[in-house]
């Protein structure tokens, strides 16, 4: 293996042990009592390599930004024959991880999602990057969504459309945490998933 493949897998090794030190110490201590020293104590690297790999705390929860929205016009040029706009509009969102009742317990990926969306309704540096990340990430699905379904959605009803689901899920989830955290992770996550499924099924039975 050539010195250049070895450095790039020794950099992910590390990247990824930083979101996973994160991770544990979100969920154990909480975000706002975790510090970058601390993640970077747990991760046993120092604080300057952690800021060669990410530029904040708040980092750590959004991870690869571009490759999620890359993800969402993925899903949408993967649309199959005779796929509503509704399905394809949840198929993107689910790989931006706005849905993150969708993704598997036991992934990273998933805990994070979990975790952004936990965090960002009660710290408002966090609140304000996700609602900036979700704004993005809404902007490409409609105009890869409209492009895709020309006949059927201008820009604004594909915008519409869009909005119309992101705010659905956001807000039975705002109630799904205000209930409280159970410190069962898993609980939770089927909670999230259980209210997301309730919230879509009419978006999805009126578009059959």
């Amino acid at each position: 293996m050539p010195p250049s493949a070895l450095r790039d897998r020794k950099r992910e090794r590390t990247r990824r042990a930083l979101l996973a030190a994160a991770a544990e110490l979100f969920e154990q201590r909480g975000y706002e009592e975790t510090t970058v020293a601390d993640i970077a104590a747990a991760a046993e690297v120092g604080t300057r390599t952690f800021f060669n790999y990410f530029g904040s705390k708040e980092e750590l929860l959004f991870p690869d930004p571009e490759e999620r929205v890359r993800a969402a016009i993925a899903a949408v040029a993967a649309r199959r024959p005779g796929e509503q706009p509704i399905e394809v509009v949840l198929r993107a969102l689910r790989a931006v991880g706005d849905t993150p009742g969708e993704h598997l317990i036991d992934d990273l990926a998933a805990r994070l999602a979990l975790l952004r969306a936990r965090i960002s309704r009660t710290v408002p540096a966090v609140s304000g990057r996700a609602a900036h990340a979700q704004l993005v990430a809404q902007r490409e699905i409609a105009r890869h969504l409209h492009r895709a379904y020309p006949d059927e959605l201008d820009e604004v009803g594909a915008a519409a459309l869009v909005g119309g689901v992101v705010g659905a899920v956001s807000g039975a989830l705002t109630v799904v945490f205000q209930e409280g955290n159970p410190a069962d992770g898993e609980r939770l996550q089927r909670r999230i998933h259980e209210t997301t499924t309730r919230v879509l099924r009419p978006w999805l039975a009126g578009h059959r």
